[in-house]
């Protein structure tokens, strides 16, 4: 999963932290490009069939509902879906369908025979597996406009960008012999033992961890894990085992864990008792980039139903919902972040990627590798 184990975490009580920051606000006054394909020319469309064509381009809304199919970590206020539905007349019916790999996989499966309309929560970690696949129609929405280029990764407009996520080492900040700023200090003798990390094959962050690490030291990540293995590091199935099992903020023993760069601002949101401060930091240099996408599925019933919900969310109503529902960021440059995402979290300036084309080529190995080095 992509940020979806700290949002499962947190989302039973984010309504209630949302309304007391809002409440609160009222009272103050470079990513490397892809090699995803350029389509070919368009073939010219002979004037006889520009009405037809007209009416592919500009479909009308054929039903009063649309199916988003999505991870199980999905969420947003009451509100929002059902203002796009006062807006369309259109309703949103939700399909959770487990983790990001799990949502693709259904996807790639029943491509001849779609469970609904609109794909949300493909990452980059697995955009290409989609790509390929052939799973989605090719939308370039309006509102793309208000998006930066560098979250557009496919140039055939086959995905929209939503929202983003950086996977970054975290550290308690009272509980480490000093903070860190590199990754090659988490193998230092003063660190042994405080690494925790989530397994790449388990784990969304596990596996954005392990294609940092060799997007950092390219051809050197095997060695970097093998000092990781001398000095210590331990591995969990997932996020929450990690973060809130060995991890410092569970009452384990371990200082430094593999979490998210919206880690900081939530310990602050949900503290008990209330604090200003956040006990945890971020290395910024560790940091990936996770990307979410939505995309049109082939074979939608409801084409222009469909489009509009794409529309929708690069909308400033679903994007400044996002970050305290399912902590990730908004993509759009007009959207409002709220107070806690300010105050206490850093976007890293150049976070780690790697090309969607290179992983889907590489998962496996690289996987199959870390095991080896890691766990053997």
């Amino acid at each position: 999963m992509t940020t979806h184990q700290l949002r499962k975490s947190y989302r039973i009580v984010v309504a209630v932290a949302a309304a007391v920051l809002l409440v609160a606000a009222c009272g103050d006054d470079d990513i490397p490009e892809t090699d995803i394909p350029v389509p070919p020319p368009e073939t010219e469309i002979p004037a006889r069939d520009a009405a037809a064509a007209a009416t592919t381009t500009e479909p009308s809304i054929e039903g009063t509902t649309v199916t988003l199919i999505t991870h199980d970590s999905f969420n947003l206020s009451e509100g929002t879906l059902a203002e796009f539905t006062a807006q369309t007349g259109v309703t949103v019916e939700l399909l959770e369908v487990g983790d990001t790999g799990e949502l693709v996989a259904q996807a790639v499966l029943t491509k001849d025979a779609p469970l609904g309309d609109v794909l949300f929560g493909i990452d980059n970690t697995f955009l290409q597996r989609g790509l390929d696949a052939g799973i989605f129609e090719r939308y370039e929405s309006p509102a793309l406009a208000g998006v930066p280029e560098e979250f557009q990764l496919d140039s055939r407009h086959r995905v929209t960008p939503v929202d983003y996520g950086d996977v970054c080492v975290n550290y308690w900040k009272d509980a480490v012999p000093w903070e860190p700023v590199t990754l090659d200090e988490l193998t230092f003798g003063e660190f042994a033992d405080q690494l925790v990390v989530q397994h790449p094959e388990t784990s969304s962050p596990g596996l954005a961890f392990m294609l940092a690490t060799i997007a950092a030291f390219g051809d050197g990540w095997e060695l970097y894990w093998e000092d990781l293995r001398a000095n210590g590091v331990t591995v969990t199935a997932g996020w929450e085992d990690a973060y809130y099992g060995e991890f410092t903020a569970g009452g384990g023993d371990r200082s430094v864990v593999v979490s998210y760069a919206s880690s900081p601002p939530a310990e602050v949101i949900f503290a008990d008792p209330p604090t200003e401060v956040a006990p945890t930091g971020v290395i910024t240099e560790s940091c990936y980039r996770q990307i979410e996408f939505a995309g049109i599925l082939s074979g939608t019933d409801n084409e222009a139903g469909a489009r509009a919900l794409i529309d929708f969310m690069l909308s400033e109503t679903w994007q400044n919902d996002v970050p305290l529902n399912m902590f990730v960021y908004p993509v759009i440059e007009s959207a409002t972040l709220p107070p806690p995402f300010v105050e206490h979290t850093a976007v890293p300036d150049n976070p780690l990627m790697l090309d969607p084309a290179e992983i889907e080529a590489n998962r496996d190995a690289w996987t199959e590798r870390w095991v080896e080095i890691v766990l053997r």
